[in-house]
């Protein structure tokens, strides 16, 4: 039997997943619920859950709260987060797991399946979450990769170019380090496009940054400061011209 407590702000979220739990996860025992920062840190101070669900959003402060109060907290944590672009673009560059609501049974049931197995995210991963979550419109400092063995974090300014390699992407950074990261070149070019980061072909995501020059002869390609040079695909060329003239203004 795994014990869990419920933090969560909306009467009704909360006893939807109350219910959900029981219905479906008979294994895992609510041994008690929390509204607030307040009640919480009250209910965490007295038994400490196998299983922590987490609302970001609380009316007197937010998730990040509680875990600042309980540094050496052994839950393991499913952050449970509203339907929202910028929560959920946070959470990708922290590399933190999250259900979304309104989630779906399977999804619970993953989040549950994941949260059994997985480590704790480490400081500097949910301070990357934190950040994010709480600029929205600031450029992120760092992203974390998921390789296939652990997870580093990198600064942003440190990728020179992502590479994909079938449903994976080789990330090659300024010191001259490569990251293989079991995710699609597509998952980062979404993530990164608003922050200086251009795909110019099907398998090249290239930081504008490091760009030197583009070569309009042999079919058209970037050279990069490193000594690098990057094809564009046919279909990006006007779109990459049109990008590098207005850096250059």
């Amino acid at each position: 039997m795994l014990t869990a407590i419920i933090v969560e702000d909306m009467p009704d979220a909360l006893q939807l997943l109350k219910s959900d739990l029981k219905a479906n996860h008979p294994e895992i025992k609510v041994v008690d619920t929390a509204q607030s920062v307040v009640e919480a840190a009250k209910s965490l101070r007295n038994t400490q859950p196998d299983i922590l669900f987490l609302d970001i959003m609380l009316g007197d402060g937010t998730g990040f709260d509680i875990l600042e109060i309980f540094p050496d907290l052994k839950s393991k944590i499913i952050f449970v987060t509203a339907s929202d672009e910028f929560a959920i673009r946070a959470f990708k560059f922290a590399a933190i797991d999250y259900v979304l609501k309104p989630y779906s049974n399977e999804e619970l049931a993953q989040a549950i399946a994941r949260a059994k197995e997985q480590i704790q995210p480490n400081k500097e991963r949910l301070s990357i979450l934190k950040n994010t979550l709480s600029a929205p419109e600031q450029k992120p400092d760092k992203i974390s990769l998921h390789t296939l063995d652990k997870i580093i974090i990198v600064s942003l300014d440190d990728i020179i170019r992502c590479e994909s390699d079938s449903n994976n992407t080789i990330f090659y950074l300024q010191d001259g380090q490569k990251i293989f990261v079991t995710k699609t070149l597509k998952y980062f070019a979404d993530m990164l496009k608003n922050y200086h980061f251009l795909r110019v072909h099907q398998s090249h995501l290239v930081n504008l940054q490091c760009i030197s020059a583009f070569i309009k002869t042999d079919g058209g390609y970037l050279m990069l400061k490193n000594g690098e040079n990057i094809p564009v695909s046919v279909r990006k060329k006007i779109e990459v011209m049109e990008i590098l003239d207005h850096l250059h203004r």
